[in-house]
C-alpha cells in the first residue's frame, strides 16, 4: 500500500467512525462526505478569494455541491469536468444567466450534465480560482485525492494553456477530521492548494511551485488514449 493510499484509508476510517461527522454514503474510495459540508463551503465564499472571482473550476463530487450552487446562484462562470476528461468537450459550462432552473439544480453531477454547456479546453476562459475535493490536506496545502489524478490533469491542461497561472487561487473544503497536521507525500504532478475551508475555520498556506503543464513521462499510452485532449496536445507537441 502507498503512503498515500494508507492515509487515505485513514481519513476514511476516521470519518466513517464518527456519527458527528459521517453522512449516510461510506466515505471509502471516494472523496468524503461529511456533515457541515454547507458550513465550510459559506466560510469560502467569504473569503475576499472567492468574492474577486468571476471563472471558477469546481470539481463535481458531493462535498462540493454547496460551493457550486453557491458560485452559480451568485453569478459566477463555473466549470465542471465530465467525468474522465472522456468528450471532445471535457468541460460543462454554468451560468446562471443562461440556466432555467435553479442554482442548486444545475450543480449537481446530472443536472451539470444535463444543462451545461460542453465547452473544448481551447474556449474556456482564464480561471480565477479552483475548488478541488481532497481526502486529507495539511496546514502547507499539500493534499491527498482520491486517487484517479483527475485534478491533476485538469490543472495541468489548463495551465499549459496560461488558463491557470500564478494569479490563480486554489481551495478546498474539508472536514476537520481531514486536516492532518503532518507532512504528506507528494510528487511533481501534483499541486498544492492555497486555502482551506472548514466548517469551523479557514487556513491560509504559504505559496508553493506548482507544475506548470503536463509530465508526459508520468502518463500511459492508455491514459492518453483515453483522454481526447490529451491526445490532442501529444499530437500538437
Amino acid at each position: 500500500m502507498s503512503d498515500k493510499q494508507g492515509l487515505r484509508e485513514q481519513v476514511w476510517q476516521r470519518i466513517g467512525a464518527d456519527p458527528a461527522v459521517r453522512t449516510g454514503v461510506p466515505p471509502q474510495g471516494r472523496i468524503p462526505g461529511f456533515i457541515g459540508a454547507e458550513a465550510a463551503a459559506e466560510r469560502l465564499s467569504e473569503l475576499p478569494e472567492w468574492r474577486a472571482a468571476r471563472v471558477l473550476k469546481l470539481n463535481p463530487d458531493t462535498p462540493q455541491l454547496s460551493v457550486r450552487s453557491l458560485a452559480i446562484a451568485q453569478g459566477k462562470l463555473v466549470y465542471m469536468a465530465v467525468p474522465k476528461l472522456a468528450s471532445e468537450r471535457p468541460f460543462l459550462a454554468l451560468e446562471l444567466r443562461s440556466l432555467g432552473v435553479p442554482a442548486l439544480e444545475a450543480a449537481t453531477i446530472e443536472g451539470s450534465q444535463r444543462h451545461g454547456v460542453p465547452t473544448r479546453i481551447e474556449d474556456l476562459q482564464p480561471v480565477d480560482l479552483i475548488v478541488c475535493g481532497s481526502v486529507a490536506v495539511n496546514p502547507s496545502g499539500v493534499r491527498i485525492g482520491k486517487g484517479a489524478g483527475y485534478a491533476d490533469l485538469e490543472f495541468a491542461l489548463l495551465a499549459e494553456l496560461g488558463l491557470v497561472t500564478e494569479r490563480t487561487q486554489i481551495a478546498t473544503t474539508v472536514h476537520d477530521l481531514q486536516v492532518l497536521e503532518q507532512a504528506l507525500p507528494e510528487t511533481p504532478h501534483d499541486f498544492r492548494v492555497d486555502l482551506i475551508a472548514t466548517p469551523t475555520r479557514v487556513l491560509r498556506c504559504a505559496r508553493a511551485p506548482r507544475p506548470r503543464g503536463l509530465i508526459w513521462e508520468h502518463l500511459d499510452a492508455d491514459k492518453i488514449a483515453a483522454i481526447p485532449a490529451l491526445a490532442a496536445r501529444r499530437r500538437a507537441r
